[in-house]
């Protein structure tokens, strides 16, 4: 571990103790094994003027919802320091009273709310407060010598905190064991089983001590071996079983959970050590790095093999009755039992797998697992892998300000959890599909034959790949990039083609015929047949296959893209027929003029309002409701056909084209 802290880079927030605090905090939040995924606080005191004029002591203290690798001025929540002193002497307060209370003595209550911590950052005398859940420290602390072994690390500079709940309990517990310490004889805080604290009177000199202590731990984990170089197993090929296998996990996964999730296999070293460990049945489920990762992974993984052909049933119902059984143990009659599905399964040979029900919240439970897998191997090399207790990790998990932010969530997004295959998606329609799907929730694998397609999207919901349509190999490749990405498939957008130059059919090269059928019928084809068995796993799953108005109504000169197309309805036609016993739809959207697609470059344009001795303006709305047709709309249609408007519709073929009276 090495500080980050530059001059340069740091002086334009040196003028100001809330700019010096975001910076040291995001400096922190650029190390994932120092704060994982929003893990951690941090703090600065400071005063404000209140409404009379006068100047008021406050705390700023990360806000809740705030990242620490992100976190500007606005994150920190301006708390009235007397007040929040003063409820550290409390004999008691319930967690819905505290937070309450922190935010009554906001001195801006369009702040976000104060960390739970808060009271904690406030009775330690340093104006700079940093926390974090070291990997490193919390790999030493979660062991069987765990106290005994953090003492020998830091001898007196620190003081050790045995493991409480984290909020009141935390801070009146550390209030009590420090009423007659000298703090300026110590330059942190290790608490059990959680985290490090570090303070200091500025701004660098706290943030450079956490680096400090982080470090020592770091360097007693690579004097004992357990940070010695990692030897895996050889990467596993996948091919066509363990692709479906992974599918089946997912589907079997999100039965549990009442809905779609997305599932994020993790092969990377760390995860493979894990998987192929003798006893990682064993090590596996003794509980998570740190009880705040509960909320994101339950209080244990699941352990399985698959046989390459599915059977993930029997282990999720095994997980599931240990989860009731857990739930049995220590809830009181007023609480709900939360779904009983897994958030990280360890893939026995293979690796690991993390479900959520967004993409974003998938990799985090991903990332949180590749981080608890690397401190078990660190741990168990320390004398034995020790996490809490299950009554403290329940305890953390149905903590009402937890379930609180569960039921704040509100409903997900329509298409939340479902995964989505867009071809030629690079532009136009295509490219209108992949928004449309991604704003109603759904993860997306957008590809093209151009290669700008890995640079258009951004986000954890979204992967670009370029693949010509008419490559089968590209085509079978790219789909199974996106199952591993995202775990399987539910929605596929039938959408790559190309509009030929129109030639008179006794004039026709055969290559411009050929060109037509192989990427606007031959293709299409090429992609089901790959897609198919990832479908028939997948959540109400639909194929939404882009035709065109040609096919009802076929335009002189226009022989090769219209043949193709009207195979091409044909085939949906035939795939309607043949996958609806699998629950598997397939409809068709028949398009015309969508002018800002690339078949309408403007020589086209004008080509097409001479042959019918209009304007170009007059063409661009030459339909019976006088309208102009976009890649927007389109995209609209095809999300309605993808989502639960049109679950009970199959073979159905919708125009979109304004109305034809050349159709109706």
């Amino acid at each position: 571990m090495r500080s980050l802290w530059q001059d340069q880079e740091a002086k334009p927030f040196l003028s100001s103790p809330l700019g010096l605090r975001a910076y040291t905090s995001r400096l922190l939040g650029r190390e994932p094994s120092l704060v994982l995924h929003g893990g951690g606080n941090t703090s600065v005191k400071t005063s404000a003027a209140n409404v009379f004029g006068e100047e008021e002591a406050v705390l700023c203290v990360k806000g809740s919802g705030w990242d620490l690798a992100t976190i500007e001025p606005a994150g920190f929540a301006p708390v009235r320091l007397d007040i929040l002193q003063r409820m550290a002497d409390l004999p008691s307060l319930t967690d819905g009273e505290m937070v309450r209370a922190q935010r009554a003595a906001m001195t801006d209550p369009s702040a976000p709310t104060p960390s739970v911590e808060a009271i904690l950052h406030a009775i330690i005398p340093f104006d700079y407060v940093d926390h974090t859940h070291a990997d490193a420290v919390v790999a030493v602390t979660n062991t069987s010598r765990g106290e005994e072994r953090t003492r020998e690390i830091y001898g007196e500079r620190i003081l050790v905190v045995p493991y409480v709940m984290p909020g009141f309990v935390l801070a009146k517990t550390v209030r009590e064991m420090t009423r007659e310490l000298d703090w300026s004889r110590i330059d942190g805080m290790i608490l059990l089983n959680h985290g490090v604290f570090s303070f200091g009177s500025d701004a660098k000199s706290s943030y450079e001590r956490m680096i400090d202590l982080v470090s020592l731990a770091e360097g007693y984990l690579t004097a004992h071996g357990a940070m010695e170089t990692l030897e895996v197993p050889e990467e596993h090929r996948h091919d066509q079983r363990s692709l479906v296998s992974l599918a089946g996990l997912r589907r079997s996964v999100g039965l549990a959970r009442g809905r779609p999730v997305i599932a994020r296999l993790d092969e990377g070293p760390d995860a493979r050590h894990l998987a192929a460990r003798t006893d990682v049945a064993e090590v596996a489920t003794r509980g998570p790095l740190t009880p705040d990762h509960v909320i994101r992974t339950k209080p244990l993984a699941m352990v399985a093999e698959s046989d390459d052909a599915g059977g993930w049933e029997g282990a999720i119902e095994a997980y599931g009755r240990a989860y009731r059984a857990y739930f049995q143990r220590h809830a009181t009659p007023d609480q709900v039992m939360l779904d009983t599905a897994p958030r990280w399964v360890v893939w026995q040979g293979r690796g690991s797998v993390g479900f959520g029900d967004s993409a974003s919240n998938a990799s985090i439970v991903e990332d949180i697992a590749r981080h608890t897998a690397r401190a078990i191997r660190w741990s168990e090399r320390l004398g034995g892998w020790k996490a809490l207790p299950e009554d403290d990790l329940f305890e953390v998990e149905y903590w009402e300000l937890e379930q609180a932010k569960l039921r704040k969530a509100g409903d997900p997004p329509s298409l939340a959890g479902k995964v989505a295959l867009v071809t030629g998606a690079a532009s136009g329609i295509g490219r209108a599909a992949v928004e449309a799907l991604r704003g109603a929730g759904a993860a997306v694998v957008a590809t093209d034959i151009d290669p700008k397609v890995t640079e258009l999207f951004a986000g954890p919901d979204v992967l670009g790949l370029v693949a010509d349509a008419r490559d089968r190999e590209a085509v079978t490749a790219s789909l199974g990039i996106g199952v591993r990405r995202f775990g399987g498939l539910d929605i596929l957008v039938s959408n790559a083609g190309v509009f030929p130059p129109s030639r008179l059919l006794e004039e026709m090269p055969d290559e411009i015929w050929n060109e037509s059928i192989a990427l606007n019928l031959s293709s299409h084809l090429h992609l089901l047949r790959a897609a198919v068995p990832f479908l028939r796993l997948g959540f109400d799953p639909s194929v939404v296959i882009v035709a065109s108005k040609n096919v009802p109504a076929p335009g002189a000169g226009a022989g090769a893209y219209s043949v193709a197309k009207a195979g091409l309805t044909q085939l949906a036609r035939v795939a309607a027929l043949e996958l609806g016993a699998d629950g598997v739809r397939v409809n068709v959207l028949h398009p015309h003029a969508v002018f800002d697609t690339g078949a309408w470059s403007p020589s086209v344009l004008a080509d097409r309002a001479k042959h019918y001795g209009i304007t170009e303006e007059d063409y661009r709305t030459n339909n019976l409701l006088g309208v102009e047709l976009t890649s927007v709309d389109v995209g609209r249609a095809i999300l309605a056909f993808a989502g639960t408007t049109f679950s009970k519709t199959t073979g159905a073929q919708i125009p979109l084209d304004g109305g034809s009276d050349r159709v109706v």
